[in-house]
């Protein structure tokens, strides 16, 4: 979950002749499978493409991840550029410590990836429903271990083994500083 203060602004009131302040919020956002899920029933076309977003996809995009459960609509346009930069950073972030070693560059799929594919992957791997609510690279992330875990492993070829045992032997070597 990411949370973003937006602080108070004074604003002058030209009826009544006199300056207001507007409170300060705690935004809490979640960029999630059911915050996607609520942007694609909006726009009908999916989030997860290349297209650039409208500002007004953006701002909806935002408002549809927030957890808060009464929020004024006007603190969104007391978004500063900063805010924007961290709500980028924390959609884009990686959220978990696995890592996958992958040696060969496998090809994008041209499948487009909507929020009903994600729920499928999920319900045919038996992944609960209550994952819709974490980080979405996190739930990304196990639906491929899913997939790395339950495929049949490949044997290496001879090549394969000799260029790993190389490498493995240039590592302890650098590690223990010896020659051989």
């Amino acid at each position: 979950m990411l949370t973003i203060i937006i602080p108070g602004v004074e604003l002058y009131d030209e009826v009544k002749e006199e300056f207001t302040t507007s409170e300060g919020f705690t935004l809490e956002l979640e960029h999630s499978l059911v915050s996607l899920s609520k942007w694609e029933s909006i726009f009908e076309k999916p989030f997860l493409s290349s297209a650039d977003k409208t500002t007004e996809e953006v701002f909806t995009y935002i408002k549809v991840m927030i957890q808060n459960a009464n929020f004024p609509p006007e603190v969104l346009y007391r978004l500063s550029p900063e805010n924007f930069e961290a709500i980028n950073k924390y959609i884009d972030a990686k959220m978990t410590a696995t890592w996958f070693t992958d040696k060969k560059v496998q090809p994008r799929s041209r499948e487009v990836i909507t929020a009903e594919l994600i729920y499928y992957w999920m319900i045919s791997l038996n992944i609960p429903i209550e994952f819709e609510n974490w980080h979405l690279n996190r739930l990304f992330t196990l639906i491929r271990v899913f997939h790395v875990k339950n495929e049949n492993p490949k044997k290496m070829s001879k090549s394969e083994v000799l260029s790993r045992n190389r490498e493995l032997n240039a590592q302890r070597k650098a590690q223990l500083g010896t020659r051989g």
